[in-house]
């Protein structure tokens, strides 16, 4: 009788540089988005003084903000869809750091 051969896991192949590039690019757009989320949180005191808004309405603000930027996600990924990802991505990361920060000033 002969042993059974062993059976060995195969090797999982490095992550390439394409993969990791892709990884960052993603990332940094997620990181970008919670940010300006967070600096909307941030700036609602400044907010309520300013505008005199109310506890609700600076609820409404927020959520506002965060409806509409997943609408505008889920928009983006349908056009990137169709006329290509890396495009449309670099595109609309653009236009929002410009709007981001044009909001910001």
């Amino acid at each position: 009788m002969t042993a059974p051969p062993i059976l060995e896991a195969p090797a999982t192949p490095p992550a390439s540089a394409r993969s990791r590039r892709l990884l960052t690019v993603i990332l940094t757009g997620q990181f970008m988005a919670i940010l300006d989320v967070s600096i909307v949180n941030v700036a609602s005191p400044v907010i309520r003084s300013d505008l005199g808004a109310s506890g609700s309405g600076l609820q409404l603000i927020v959520s506002g903000y965060t409806v509409a930027y997943a609408m505008l996600l889920i928009t983006g990924a349908r056009l990137g869809g169709r006329y290509g990802g890396r495009p449309l991505f670099l595109t609309g990361l653009a236009v929002f750091t410009a709007a981001s920060l044009a909001c910001g000033l």
